[in-house]
């Protein structure tokens, strides 16, 4: 990485913390330890860090509940830690933005690979900044600004959801394969390969008159997804 970046890992279980954490110092990240919501809380607005590893189940609640109060709002990217049986919860956290999950019990190169996949993307999303206004239609997608208007009507989408506009948008009736996607979003294959088809429909939810009969957003079964223009 070309700065040292500042994680917030919020786990309760030592081991795991113990582990985790010096995998992360060992491959340069700065990390900030915590246990709880309340202090996950705290720490995202005293520390400012640029990703956080949230585990679902805490002590005075849910990972999902620092999301809530600014992951969101303020776009850092985040990895949930979840039990094998936090299926719903893991739904949630992805529609909250959330840019994956990782399940228990895990390797801790793996949680490394995936924090440094995110990374890369943002690096690559900013180095594409001057990139010209996609116009499809109604769909108006600005790279620079990360937005997203349909019919002149501003749209919020997650960092996937946009990412995966991204894509299609640039390539307008092609079609792309689950694994070319994964390529083009410059991921290392991990992070989306469960995810995808859920932020494709978290993303039709957003940008298409009718979700259950997409005009824009367009499944070509067997195969992939496109964005039809016309």
């Amino acid at each position: 990485m070309p700065a040292q970046k500042r994680i917030l890992l919020v786990d309760d279980e030592p081991q795991i913390v113990e582990v985790l954490n010096a995998y992360l110092q060992r491959e340069g990240f700065e990390t900030i330890v915590r246990d709880t919501v309340a202090s996950a809380i705290a720490a995202v607005e005293e520390e400012r860090p640029d990703l956080m590893i949230l585990d679902i189940n805490l002590p005075d609640g849910s990972g999902l509940d620092v999301m809530r109060d600014y992951g969101a709002d303020r776009a850092i990217p985040t990895l949930l830690l979840t039990a094998r049986t936090d299926e719903v919860d893991r739904i949630v956290g992805l529609e909250m933005g959330a840019d994956d999950y990782i399940t228990k019990p895990f390797s801790p190169r793996e949680v490394v690979a995936r924090v440094r996949a995110v990374f890369r993307r943002i690096k690559n999303a900013a180095e594409s900044s001057n990139a010209a206004v996609l116009r499809i239609r109604e769909l108006e997608i600005d790279p620079a600004a990360r937005s997203v208007h349909v019919a002149s009507v501003p749209v919020s989408l997650t960092r996937s959801e946009f990412d995966i506009l991204l894509v299609l948008a640039e390539s307008p009736d092609h079609v792309f394969s689950r694994a070319q996607m994964l390529d083009r979003i410059n991921d290392d294959g991990s992070i989306y390969e469960r995810t995808l088809d859920r932020h494709v429909n978290n993303l039709r939810k957003k940008i298409e008159p009718d979700p259950a009969n997409p005009s824009y957003v367009i499944t070509v079964y067997g195969v992939g997804y496109k964005l039809k223009r016309s």
